[in-house]
């Protein structure tokens, strides 16, 4: 239906449609919907963006506030969002209901977990005060654990952990620092890869969430609500509290991050996950998956920048060379990986390497 053969709702200015059709398309859907749901059009604002292609609003109803996500089904698949989302509310999980979904036009509505996220309402200068909070993340990273089956979600594995590591010399080391990733570099990036992939998957597999950091864990009146899982897979168990404590955006002192591994570790112990009887073997190993990690995150935001004009998030490049540069000078097989890194960013060695914060 084209926009001459009825009227169209009243569009807020705060809400940009670049592809006419498309907001012609979404504003035919939404008014099928405000009578069942609801939903009060006029209240439609912009809720946030994500390094995808997808957008959120957020809209009032007259049960209370939900989330609509605006994601071109061409560039964005639905599916797993809706099967992971599923799966957390059969842990027992706050996740996003799914209300309802136009998959062919790629528009969803969802419940609304709140408007904070654990970011926003970190206390940065004093990482202590965040223990409470970082434990309600301990719980929900076990109970989605906990209800983890084998073939339920993609595999975790080595072609996909190598997939993902050979986006930082391909985005990060040729296309944003120039270099030449051939000879000795490239034998160098070969034989830590390897060895990265074997340590990763000498752990048992979970399921992992696979961005599990406190800007994807909402703050709400009934819990932890938990976000951006849809690229969640089956894989080693050591993730998610790499991720956790070693954040894309944010960095703690190392005995902070200790004190909440520790935690977790003794949790989910008690509650029978393969983690392990000896703490130092975990962090180890929690260590090593950090760096995969690492190593990927910092190409894919070079190719946010380079290829998806998103350049903000180039700016915790220093974040991700500190962690690199920590985990590789802890472990004698890693420091020609180390060198490497040190000569792409032009930075002189010095004895003796911690965290720092950030």
């Amino acid at each position: 239906m084209s926009p001459t053969q009825s009227p169209e709702p009243s569009q807020p200015e705060s809400v940009a449609w670049p592809d006419t059709q498309r907001q012609v398309d979404f504003m035919h859907w939404l008014s099928a919907l405000e009578s069942s749901h609801g939903l009060l059009p006029q209240s439609l604002r912009s809720a946030s963006a994500d390094a995808s292609f997808r957008r959120y609003f957020r809209i009032d109803s007259t049960q209370g506030s939900r989330i609509i996500m605006d994601a071109p089904p061409e560039k964005e698949d639905c599916r797993p969002f809706a099967k992971v989302a599923h799966l957390m509310h059969e842990a027992g999980l706050h996740a996003p209901q799914v209300l309802a979904w136009d998959e062919a036009k790629g528009f969803m509505l969802l419940s609304d977990l709140g408007a904070h996220t654990m970011m926003q309402v970190m206390q940065r200068d004093d990482p202590w005060a965040n223990q409470a909070t970082y434990l309600q993340a301990v719980d929900a990273l076990v109970t989605w654990q906990l209800a983890s089956r084998p073939d339920v979600l993609p595999a975790y594995d080595t072609a996909l952990l190598r997939r993902e590591l050979e986006l930082f010399p391909e985005w990060y080391l040729a296309r944003h620092r120039g270099v030449a990733v051939e000879g000795d570099l490239r034998r160098t990036l070969d034989q830590a890869f390897e060895r990265i992939i074997q340590e990763n998957l000498r752990w048992p597999s979970v399921y992992v969430h696979r961005d599990f950091m406190p800007r994807n864990l909402m703050i709400s009146p009934v819990g932890l609500g938990v976000l951006d899982f849809q690229d969640a897979v089956y894989g080693p168990i050591t993730y998610d509290i790499a991720s956790l404590m070693r954040d894309a955006f944010l960095s703690w002192d190392e005995d902070f991050c200790l004190d909440i591994t520790i935690r977790y570790w003794e949790k989910a112990r008690k509650a029978g996950l393969p983690v392990g009887n000896d703490f130092g073997e975990f962090y180890r190993g929690v260590e090593w998956m950090g760096l995969q990690r690492h190593l990927k995150v910092a190409g894919i935001f070079a190719r946010l920048t380079l290829r998806d004009g998103k350049p903000q998030y180039l700016a915790d490049t220093p974040r991700f060379i500190t962690y690199l540069r920590a985990t590789c000078a802890r472990y004698r097989e890693l420091r020609p990986l180390l060198r490497l890194i040190e000569r792409v960013e032009g930075i002189v060695p010095v004895d003796g390497y911690t965290f720092g914060r950030s």
